[in-house]
């Protein structure tokens, strides 16, 4: 078990609220919070899990009237004894009472290190610790139920039960060399091995499979307005948003530079670029923003690629169809309330399908739309959600990869059970097996943190918001 000290944060937002929560938690919370209560009950009388109001004083002075919350442990959120100090939600109240709180040795609390002291107490692993912030950061009903699924140990249970079959078969070679009497390596026993090594493969190629749709619900689907200048990408991110949040002028290359929002379409979080108008240019301003405008669409998960509807489509559309390759893309012809649809033959459709094919663009969809009234957005919607997130799956009850950290650790997992089969295919010794095997068992717990080094957790704490 792990020392420490008394740590206090502020645990809700700044600015004024009706209510501001102060925490303190550590070995001399209720003692020191009972010198500065006064209430029908001390601090120090008062029993776990319960509640008292009162006043917080700094000696003959009244502070803020108050509610306190005593939460003795090992049965809290950090494993320590905790209070809670409901105050008035003014900001100068809540700094009163901090200072109050600092001047009598309490220290303010870093960055997640309510949620760090959880994870050395043992109450939460890692991916668990990782889940708090991901459930304060949700912006979606899926991102919401993933992270949940993630809180509850869902993910942790499988790694778990992973590092269980490859330990047991990690002991059982060593004590077949320590003890061959007793136990056998025979050809029986290898055999076995290889069907439960594959096994264990398969199910972390399968939790690899979840890891691109993870990170989407995690981050959002990075999506990139693109098309030549004036073909409305402003006016559509704009409509999207619900917002006037780009400048919109009749002038070509207004937008100079990329301008990122987040959006939920649909019950899928879209990270929306605005980039400016791709053509050749002398102006070296406007370059720059067109080059990073074609960076955007190298990283971008989706592209709305947008044609003026009122005209054909053009070498510079093609141009920029042509850098499209690979990617999901979804043709908005805008401008509809002009020109009512494709079929006008203002853009022709096998045009633009010869331009996609040579691309070779992993799909497109083409809607007619317009900025200006908002048409097509319905569909557009729809066609987001089916794009990128089936309607069959569980968000409840499927484990996914979320973040970059456990996809990596589940590949060098993979890698060593791959070398595991590999020797025992060409028949080489148990020493062999027994390294690869504990390769993956140490990589696995780099998840939940068994075997995590002190400074990637001490970073993976410091993002996370005061207070929690």
């Amino acid at each position: 078990m792990y020392k420490s000290d008394t740590i206090c944060a502020v645990a809700t937002g700044l600015g004024r609220s009706a209510i501001g929560i102060i925490r303190v938690s550590g070995p001399e919370a209720l003692a020191i919070c009972d010198k500065v209560f006064v209430g029908k009950k001390r601090i120090l009388e008062m029993k776990s899990f319960t509640a008292s109001f009162g006043r917080i004083c700094d000696g003959d002075k009244v502070i803020d009237e108050a509610v306190v919350l005593v939460m003795k442990g090992p049965k809290t959120y950090t494993t320590e004894d905790t209070v809670e100090i409901d105050l008035h939600g003014g900001p100068y109240a809540l700094r009163c009472v901090m200072d109050l709180l600092v001047g009598l040795g309490v220290r303010v609390a870093e960055p997640g290190e309510f949620t760090k002291r959880a994870f050395l107490g043992g109450r939460i692993d890692m991916t668990e610790a990782e889940a708090v912030m991901d459930v304060i950061n949700a912006e979606t009903e899926r991102s919401l139920s993933t992270s949940i699924n993630q809180l509850s140990g869902k993910l942790r249970d499988e790694v778990v039960s992973l590092r269980e079959k490859i330990l047991y078969h990690t002991a059982f070679i060593e004590a077949a060399l320590d003890d061959p009497e007793n136990y056998v390596l025979d050809e029986e026993y290898r055999e076995k091995l290889e069907q439960e090594t594959e096994a264990l493969r398969v199910r972390i190629e399968k939790l690899l499979s979840t890891s691109e749709q993870g990170r989407i619900l995690r981050e959002g689907i990075k999506t990139a307005i693109v098309g030549r200048p004036n073909v409305g990408k402003s006016s559509m991110l704009n409509l999207l948003l619900g917002e006037e949040r780009a400048i919109v002028t009749e002038i070509e290359g207004t937008t100079r530079d990329t301008l990122e929002e987040y959006v939920n379409i649909g019950g899928a979080l879209l990270r929306l670029i605005d980039t400016a108008g791709i053509r050749e240019t002398d102006d070296k301003v406007e370059q720059i923003g067109v080059d990073k405008a074609k960076d955007a669409i190298q990283t971008a998960d989706l592209i709305l690629m947008l044609l003026d509807g009122t005209a054909k489509l053009c070498d510079e559309d093609k141009e920029i169809i042509a850098g499209l390759s690979g990617k999901e893309v979804i043709v908005l012809i805008n401008k509809s309330d002009i020109a009512e649809n494709i079929a006008d033959n203002i853009i022709e459709e096998k045009d633009l399908e010869e331009s996609m094919q040579k691309a070779s663009v992993k799909g497109y969809h083409v809607i007619s739309t317009s900025a200006k009234t908002g048409q097509g957005m319905e569909e557009l919607t729809a066609l987001i959600g089916g794009l990128f997130f089936s309607n069959d799956i569980d968000y409840n009850n499927q484990v996914y990869i979320t973040r970059a950290r456990h996809k990596n650790a589940l590949m060098v997992a993979k890698d060593s059970l791959i070398r595991v089969l590999d020797s025992l295919a060409a028949g080489m010794g148990e020493d062999f097996l027994t390294i690869d095997l504990m390769a993956a068992y140490e990589s696995l717990g780099d998840i939940i943190g068994e075997t995590l080094q002190d400074d990637l957790a001490d970073k993976i704490f410091s993002e996370f918001c005061m207070g929690k």
